[in-house]
């Protein structure tokens, strides 16, 4: 089942349950929407299709993607279609910024990292979330994976101040993952797979370090 398919047909408590990390990201989103002033200028680097507009519906919100990472994606609805290594604004216009698993796609990620910061506001906040254990996507635009060491570098030689840097799970909330993964491509193997998997996230407490990961949150800010 696809996270789409989650959220249409798995009640909330769930679906947050079973895909917790694209729930990590909505209610990132979602609390980065509610911290910001009104009229904010936000800006969605890494749009794709928008999913994430309807959260910043008061304020002024604008979606930039290169429209190619998915060809069954409509960019239609994108306010710019560009390179984010080369983004189309002025310096310091935005209030915030979303980079919401982005990052892997770009070849110079850390170019489109200093770019982001270029067009903050000094002050302003960038959302961003990437992958660690995941699987390949968008190929063939598919070309990175990064431990908290690598976006704390990136991030500060972009000129950001890391505030927040969170892991999207430990050790067993992975491994339940692959074993979701596993009846995804093998459905046979439902009724053995299953019930462990929705055991593991249960002693996701045993994992201290969090060095086995799905990915991470991170919040940083332009001073």
């Amino acid at each position: 089942m696809t996270y789409s398919s989650a959220r249409r047909l798995l009640p909330g408590w769930l679906r947050g349950y079973v895909y917790s990390f694209e729930t990590l990201i909505e209610d990132s989103v979602s609390t980065l929407s509610r911290t910001l002033p009104l009229r904010a200028r936000v800006l969605d680097a890494g749009a794709g299709e928008g999913q994430y507009s309807e959260y910043f519906r008061e304020y002024r919100y604008t979606g930039v993607d290169l429209g190619i990472g998915d060809a069954a994606w409509n960019y239609s609805h994108l306010d710019a279609v560009a390179d984010l290594n080369r983004l189309p604004f002025p310096d310091a216009v935005f209030d915030a910024a979303l980079n919401i698993v982005t990052l892997e796609h770009l070849r110079k990620p850390q170019c489109a990292l200093r770019e982001i910061a270029r067009v903050l506001k000094p002050g302003g906040t960038l959302l961003l979330i990437a992958p660690h254990e995941w699987e390949v996507h968008q190929s063939p635009h598919d070309y990175f994976r990064y431990t908290r060491h690598g976006l704390e570098f990136l991030l500060q030689q972009a000129g950001l101040r890391v505030v927040q840097l969170t892991p999207a799970g430990g050790l067993f909330v992975l491994l339940s993952r692959r074993l979701l993964n596993a009846v995804q491509m093998v459905p046979l193997l439902l009724p053995f797979f299953l019930p462990l998997a929705l055991i593991l996230p249960l002693l996701d407490g045993l994992d201290k370090q969090k060095n086995f990961t799905l990915g991470y949150r991170c919040l940083a800010r332009r001073d």
